[in-house]
Order: structure tokens, then sequence, then C-alpha cells
């Protein structure tokens, strides 16, 4: 207080001041999904409207988006098969597939 009854601010970087915070935004997203085999496209198009879109419209944004697809064929897979999805991801430029015996 001073003598009048008023209270005197300190100028910011004066002894006994505080600098005013200052709030950090968050750096990073990521995020896991389950789609439903039989709506991939509808929900994966909602996920690029909904979601990447809004990531990708912040200036200066790096989004990377990674599709990973597990299939568990009990009774194994038909070689016509094997052979069709082989070649569709190649066609396709996956980094890596593949079919597994175990």
């Amino acid at each position: 207080m001073t003598p009048t009854g008023t209270t005197r601010q300190t100028p910011v970087g004066e002894v006994g001041t505080q600098p005013p915070s200052v709030k950090t935004a968050p750096k990073r997203f990521y995020g896991s999904v389950i789609l439903d085999t039989n709506r991939v496209g509808r929900d994966a198009g909602r996920i690029a409207d909904e979601v990447v879109a809004h990531l990708a419209g912040i200036l200066g944004a790096n989004v990377k988006i990674t599709l990973e697809i597990e299939a568990e064929i009990p009774t194994g897979a038909p070689e016509h098969v094997v052979r069709v999805v082989t070649e569709n991801c190649r066609t396709l430029k996956f980094d890596s597939q593949g079919f597994e015996m175990e």
C-alpha cells in the first residue's frame, strides 16, 4: 500500500514480481481405434473428417496416419486369397505385409 492507501502494482521485471504465467499447448496427439470390418470406408471417412482434418488444419502440423491390419484365419487362407492380397499390397505400396503359418 502507498501512503494514500492505494495499492501499487510493481512493473514486470522489478524485484518481488513474478512473470506472467505462460500456458503451454499440447504438442502431440495420438489415437487408436478398431474399425468395423463391414464399415471401414465409412468409419475411416468419418475419422478423416472429424479428427484428421482438424489436426492437419493446424499451421505447421505434421500428421501421419498408419493403417494396420491383422487377420486371424483359423482354417488358413486359401492360395488365391494369399496371391490377391499380396499383389494388392504391393500395388498399394504397403511398407510391410505378409502371411504367417502360425
